[in-house]
């Protein structure tokens, strides 16, 4: 009952910090470049995990050690740019968590592309459900034309990424403790992001202003939060309840996302709405456990 209950727990929470990450994107974006808001979301992790990164380097083999660089990469580092940069331009915060939803999905087809994963009827009829909901949505949503499609691309590219890094991790780092993982992928991604806002005069910025020292806050708190400590409460989650429980988190995700966009004025649209439930079955029948396909 403990068990349930702590893996529950930190669902709802995974939830609530994922799902509330684009919103403070959103509100960085007036006084930040996208790309000094996801170098310092990256940055703002990766430091909270570095001194911890000393000791679980030496739980890491040699041999393994450049999948988990990759991992650090594709797990953070080029979502972070990718979704920081459609955020910034056309893209809002509740229309980038409904996007977010597809994560699962890529998971799925790049298994399977790429990793010869054996896959059910049911999967693949869950694949084309969500990728309909997406193309319904891009149809029909009015914040989604030929001069921010482009943007909404960015998003569907950090889900690849998402998939890739997932596929990877499970097929040749599942050996790995978890949490040494996450804490070595992320904490060496603080040399190439520190490089990044060096070159881009971050450390020259006039930090006088309130509005900047907000945006400062609101980027440091989406990294040590939403990147650091989230991505061990996730790897908690997989070793505790499994993958396919901890994969669900993305169910909530965009759920927050529009409250947070509504709470911020932004409209959400019944045809939204509808167009999220569609991706959101899709995503289900994709994850749903193969025990039942034989009922």
């Amino acid at each position: 009952m403990n068990h349930n209950f702590l893996s529950w727990s930190i669902f709802i929470l995974l939830c609530f910090i994922w799902g509330s990450s684009f919103i403070l994107m959103s509100y960085s974006k007036d006084w930040m470049p996208a790309s000094q808001i996801a170098a310092l979301r990256i940055f703002a992790g990766a430091m909270v995990f570095l001194p911890f990164a000393f000791f679980s380097i030496r739980r890491i083999p040699r041999q393994k050690l450049g999948l988990v660089l990759l991992s650090g990469i594709f797990g953070n580092l080029l979502p972070a740019y990718m979704f920081a940069i459609a955020i910034a331009r056309q893209i809002d915060s509740s229309l980038a968590g409904i996007l977010n939803s597809l994560t699962p999905i890529c998971v799925v087809l790049i298994g399977i592309l790429f990793f010869r994963d054996r896959i059910r009827r049911q999967k693949i009829i869950g694949v084309f459900t969500g990728f309909a909901g997406l193309f319904l949505l891009t149809l029909v949503q009015s914040r989604i034309n030929l001069e921010n499609a482009g943007y909404a691309g960015l998003i569907l590219v950090g889900t690849i990424s998402y998939g890739v890094n997932v596929n990877m991790v499970s097929h040749y780092l599942k050996t790995l403790h978890p949490i040494h993982t996450a804490i070595v992928s992320l904490a060496f991604m603080a040399i190439p992001t520190g490089i990044l806002l060096w070159l881009q005069g971050f450390f020259q910025m006039d930090f006088s202003s309130p509005g900047l020292q907000w945006a400062l806050l609101a980027t440091a708190l989406l990294g040590i939060v939403g990147s650091a400590i989230a991505t061990a409460l996730f790897y908690i989650l997989v070793q505790r309840a499994g993958g396919l429980f901890a994969s669900m988190v993305t169910y909530g995700i965009p759920f927050v996302a529009l409250f947070w966009g509504f709470m911020d004025g932004e409209k959400i649209t019944p045809v939204e709405i509808f167009c999220l439930g569609i991706i959101l079955w899709g995503v289900w029948l994709a994850n749903r456990p193969e025990k039942k396909l034989d009922d």
